[in-house]
């Protein structure tokens, strides 16, 4: 039998599970509740954009997440950085 407590634990378990790179709707949420908190989407078609190459991106998503104080999962940071490659940079994998 499940005691209230441990159903408080497993709901905060789940609760605490990374965005799967598998769900595109949950990934644009990030970025747009996140991401464009900051910025527009102008940022990543700038002609002197900084990022070059997809390490670098996934640094500038890191570098966002930590700046921002979040505390994304690897996989939140992977899907992101796919999300936004697949968008607007482009780059090889």
């Amino acid at each position: 039998m499940m005691t209230t407590r441990k159903v408080s634990f497993l709901l905060a378990l789940l609760a605490a599970q990374p965005v799967l790179a598998g769900d595109p709707g949950e990934t644009q949420a990030l970025h747009d509740q996140h991401c464009i908190s900051c910025h527009g989407p102008e940022i990543y078609t700038r002609e002197d954009r900084k990022v070059t190459t997809l390490p670098g991106l996934e640094s500038q998503v890191q570098r966002c997440e930590l700046a921002l104080g979040l505390t994304w999962f690897d996989e939140e940071i992977d899907a992101v950085t796919k999300l936004l490659n697949e968008r607007f940079y482009h780059f090889a994998p």
